[in-house]
């Protein structure tokens, strides 16, 4: 059920209902208990000093689900992500991260949770000087023990994945601006993240390698079962992302239009004034009456 707030957000559970505003997680177990979200704000506030980023912002992640964010520049989409990986830390208000209160925790203790997490920047945030391998491969290689043999597995893995394993042994200066996005995608799933965050994945594309940046994120939500988070301006892609689905079959792997129930596994956030104005699933947001909501469609 799609919501468009006027007011004050409440609290979310994973059935989307509003809860109490005493009923946010206390402990790890209820956190983490049969359909638990996999993220979960609960009236999660942040300014720096007189300006307003959130305002009591609820929402929830579910496993195997994409949360798709919305809003006009300032809104503070990408002020999540940063929450997300306790980058920077609310005023008020409760973060849960695959059962971390990650508002709470110290850099250390935020070095596990960010195991789980990978980060997909719009400009792809490459290392000029190292190859695709090295790039790929760099955060295991650094942050692990494992064996050059088995990194090198791994890398070749994620890059057939993604479709650039020709591409290996080049350098980015020799990649196309979707090619360095999609190595990008490649380089924060190498870990195996159970959460990917996509910071305008899709911007300065053009519309055939968009969709192929797009694909790839499907393809990492309904084959591998990764949560995401994309925060776009990109309506197309946007809503590209919510309405189809990736399967496997005997020709291989092909991305159509989702049906339902997978349709609803995809849902926009729209952030407006540091407030949710709406959250639902594409079709919800269509047809939506909000003014709003309207103008920002047209």
């Amino acid at each position: 059920m799609s919501r468009v707030l006027g007011g004050e957000s409440g609290g979310t559970v994973a059935s989307g209902d509003p809860v109490a505003p005493d009923a946010a997680p206390t402990t790890f177990e209820e956190a983490m208990g049969p359909g638990a979200p996999v993220v979960l704000f609960d009236r999660v506030s942040l300014a720096f000093d007189d300006l307003v980023v959130l305002r009591e912002v609820s929402f929830t992640l579910l496993r195997g689900h994409t949360k798709v964010i919305l809003g006009a520049s300032g809104a503070g989409k990408s002020t999540v992500l940063k929450l997300i990986l306790g980058l920077i830390r609310p005023d008020e208000g409760v973060i849960w991260v695959y059962g971390q209160r990650v508002d709470l925790l110290s850099e250390v203790e935020l070095m596990e949770v960010r195991a789980n997490l990978g980060m997909v920047f719009q400009e792809g945030a490459l290392f000029d000087s190292l190859t695709v391998r090295e790039n790929v491969g760099y955060t295991l290689l650094e942050e692990t023990d494992q064996s050059l043999d088995v990194v090198n597995a791994r890398v070749e893995e994620v890059l057939g994945f993604v479709g650039l394993l020709e591409y290996i042994d080049r350098m980015p200066s020799e990649l196309s601006g979707g090619q360095r996005r999609r190595v990008a995608i490649a380089r924060a799933m190498t870990a195996k993240p159970r959460i990917l965050l996509y910071d305008e994945p899709t911007t300065g594309l053009d519309p055939i390698t968009a969709t192929s940046i797009s694909n790839e994120i499907i393809k990492l939500r309904d084959l591998e079962d990764v949560s995401s988070i994309v925060v776009t301006h990109q309506l197309r892609d946007a809503f590209y992302i919510a309405t189809h689905a990736a399967s496997r079959g005997a020709e291989g792997v092909h991305v159509g239009r989702a049906s339902e129930p997978k349709a609803d596994e995809a849902e926009f956030l729209m952030l407006r004034d540091g407030r949710i104005a709406f959250e639902g699933n594409a079709a919800e947001l269509r047809t939506s009456e909000d003014q709003y909501l309207r103008q920002f469609l047209s």
